[in-house]
């Protein structure tokens, strides 16, 4: 599942369902932030689900390297799937998310929230019926604490909630979070996003007799109210979760219908082509999101496959697509200057790579919030231009002049012609050829990259830009880590260039800070993989996390999608708005899936008349 912290910063009062209570306070429900929500208050579920769905069964699920923890906080440790920051499996959030549209939030733990004109602090009312799994109710101190803990030890979360300034309970079911500045008007909604940890557990004791310490990773089963448990597990190589069969919120709008899976088990491999092996064998991964063009055109060829028991699917996204591509670390020297990243993105011959390798059928990645009307057009006007004037000289002129562009190696002779003007940036930035080798004019040091991965088949993706850049006299290596060594050193930023991928919602705020912010640049575990440092960047961050309405923050996001792009700190990939999905043919599958999602597993069910005549071909 695509599941990623929306933020929102636009008008609340137009688009939010509202209940009474004995004070004259106005109580918000069910809200979107982009025109109204397609649900009424009080809705009963999901229009893509079968609400009378079947329980039962087991979802089999692979994964990749290894884990050593059930914390997902904190940067220590290796995390096992299925145990995520968002709450996942485990733990229900204060709102939840909506999966069928943009910027939209349905009660979970909370039931409703209220806030004053000036924004400046957003009260929350739990559900009286919220529950943990040891039947222990869901209160305000537990959300007190869990925002007060995960400010100061979370790098997700320490930023996203950094201007809460206090919390405060009000009684035994309201929770008042006070925040630092007014007229923010994200922020009373984004409370929602706190997943709600059990205070009772973390400070009691472990079976060891010790006490638990939140800042450390754990084996140990943490105590969850969502709608699976840890069962069992073998350290390192898999985890099985079982379905709370009382979960409080089993009938809740968001859950009704889905959970339906009695056992969800995750068996870890090696690497992603232990994985595909596993997949085609069957009994160790059911579902499969497919992500490479040529086996999703190609090696679907397997006896399972042919004999039907295996099927594959191609559901439509329309939320928009991420920015994945090659980042690059620009804290490491030869990364820093802007020119060398341009260079760098100069070399990358997309469209050879599209037609030898991903049979045409991608689209090349211009935008960090591609596919959403964030993403900007042509040159820029109105508000936007008025924005960026305000920092002329200080940002690249090009901006003003023409819209961003990438190279477009249409013929043969644009390779060279491309691959020129790439030399030539970086002979600008003080480097130079010698024989073969791109050195430093000053140092003589040669020009290195170290291309980090943890899937050893990504060589074939890397080989067309490699091979470019080494024409330029680069010394380019791809160095294969474990999946768990790949993330501390992702956490760490230990690497020159790695290729990963950042989804943004269509409401963006306060976590553009973790992405892009200076602050972020330092913070061991944020998501600003690039590095970067730009006090214009900055300030453009705060303007749009305090933009007045939607049109505002439209103008302001056009204006940092186009600092970041023309900063190259990027070398933009590729996109395709699907998800192709192999599955065994074992699942009840409500139809249409929702189209904003792509895909909801989660609505999916075992039909035991396809699962007996699976085992019984088999």
């Amino acid at each position: 599942m695509k599941r990623f912290l929306p933020v929102l910063a636009s008008l609340l009062v137009a688009a939010t369902a509202t209940v009474s209570f004995a004070d004259d306070r106005v109580w918000r429900t069910t809200t979107s932030l982009i025109g109204e929500s397609r649900y009424a208050d009080g809705f009963t579920h999901y229009d893509h689900v079968n609400p009378d769905a079947p329980k039962g069964g087991t979802l089999n699920v692979a994964a990749t390297g290894t884990f050593d923890s059930f914390n997902p906080f904190i940067v220590q440790g290796t995390v096992a799937n299925g145990i995520n920051y968002q709450g996942g499996l485990l733990w229900d959030l204060l709102m939840d998310k909506a999966l069928d549209e943009p910027s939209a939030s349905h009660p979970m733990i909370a039931e409703a929230f209220t806030y004053p004109d000036d924004y400046s602090q957003a009260t929350y009312r739990l559900n009286p019926d919220a529950r943990w799994h040891d039947g222990t109710p869901i209160t305000v101190e537990d959300v007190k604490w869990s925002m007060e803990t995960l400010k100061e030890h979370s790098p997700q979360y320490n930023k996203y909630f950094g201007d809460v300034q206090e919390v405060r309970i009000d009684n035994e079911r309201e929770v008042t979070f006070i925040f630092a500045q007014k007229n923010n008007r994200e922020l009373p909604l984004i409370m929602g996003d706190l997943p709600v940890l059990p205070k009772h557990w973390w400070e009691g004791t472990g079976p060891d007799g010790k006490k638990r310490d939140f800042t450390r990773s754990t084996l140990e089963p943490p105590l969850g109210s969502g709608p699976y448990k840890v069962g069992s597990f073998q350290a390192g190589s898999s985890v099985i979760f079982e379905r709370v069969k009382d979960y409080w919120a089993a009938d809740m709008p968001t859950a009704k219908g889905r959970f339906n899976f009695d056992r969800i088990r995750f068996t870890y491999f090696k690497d992603p082509n232990a994985l595909w092996e596993a997949f085609k064998k069957g009994g160790f991964e059911d579902i499969r999101l497919e992500n490479r063009a040529q086996r999703w055109s190609t090696e679907y060829t397997f006896p399972a496959f042919k004999q039907g028991l295996v099927k594959k699917e191609e559901f439509k996204e329309v939320s928009g697509h991420a920015m994945t591509g090659f980042f690059l670390n620009a804290r490491r020297p030869q990364l820093s200057d802007p020119k060398v990243r341009e260079a760098l993105t100069l070399a990358m011959n997309f469209e050879r790579m599209n037609a030898d390798l991903f049979f045409g059928k991608y689209t090349r990645t211009r935008s960090y919030f591609g596919g959403t009307e964030l993403e900007p057009k042509g040159k820029p006007q109105g508000r936007e231009l008025e924005i960026l004037e305000a920092y002329r000289g200080k940002i690249d002129e090009r901006i003003f002049e023409e819209p961003f562009q990438l190279p477009v190696y249409a013929e043969r002779a644009d390779e060279r012609r491309f691959l020129r003007k790439a030399l030539s940036l970086l002979k600008e930035a003080g480097w130079e050829q010698r024989g073969t080798e791109l050195v430093n004019a000053e140092t003589g040091e040669p020009f290195k990259i170290e291309i980090l991965g943890f899937d050893p088949s990504r060589d074939r993706v890397n080989a067309p830009w490699s091979r470019s850049l080494e024409r330029l006299g680069i010394d380019v290596s791809f160095r294969v880590v474990d999946t768990s060594q790949y993330i501390q050193r992702l956490n760490n930023f230990d690497y020159d260039v790695i290729f990963h991928g950042v989804q943004q919602s269509q409401s963006p705020g306060n976590e553009q800070r973790e992405y892009w912010s200076s602050a972020a640049a330092k913070e061991p575990g944020s998501r600003n993989y690039s590095g970067i440092s730009d006090p214009v960047i900055d300030e453009l961050i705060e303007k749009l996390i305090l933009a007045k309405d939607r049109a505002e923050l439209v103008a302001m996001t056009h204006a940092l999608d186009r600092l970041l792009v023309h900063g190259f700190y990027v070398v933009p990939g590729w996109y395709l708005d699907a998800d192709w999905v192999a599955y065994w043919d074992k699942f009840g599958i409500p139809r249409p899936q929702p189209p904003y999602q792509g895909h909801d597993p989660y609505s999916w069910w075992i039909d035991p008349e396809k699962e007996a005549a699976l085992e019984a071909a088999q």
